[in-house]
């Protein structure tokens, strides 16, 4: 191979800058930078013979708790059934509060006479 001297690494530098431009040989110095970076960390990484390497990630993550699928849903089920059980109970003591307000209610609708500068009707009934 011959010896580049300053003459050649000139022509070279000229070829290229007329080639790439001037504002993207910086862009494709730091490229290059880059993949010489990954392609030593993959040589290193196969020098460890692919044994497996816990990442920074593993070892900072704390472990999860086991989660049981059975307890998780009859807890649920528990849970759903306490709240039908509530809305039963709501529902008899809304019926007992209308049972006991029409039996103290008159059985004919009263309604408030209507003045011509009211806009608005006012009736008692429910």
């Amino acid at each position: 191979m011959p010896n580049l001297g300053a003459p050649e690494l000139i022509i070279i530098a000229v070829v290229l800058i007329a080639l790439f431009g001037w504002k993207k040989l910086p862009d494709m110095a730091r490229s290059l930078g880059r993949s010489a970076r990954v392609f030593k960390s993959e040589v290193d990484e196969l020098k460890k013979d692919g044994k497996p390497v816990p990442s920074d990630a593993a070892k900072t993550t704390v472990p999860g708790d086991v989660v049981d699928a059975d307890a998780e849903r009859r807890a649920a089920e528990a849970r759903l059934a306490d709240a039908e059980r509530r809305a039963a109970e709501a529902r008899a003591e809304a019926d007992r509060l209308r049972a006991s307000s029409s039996a103290a209610a008159p059985t004919t609708p009263t309604t408030t006479p209507v003045s011509s500068t009211d806009d608005v009707r006012r009736d008692t009934t429910f």
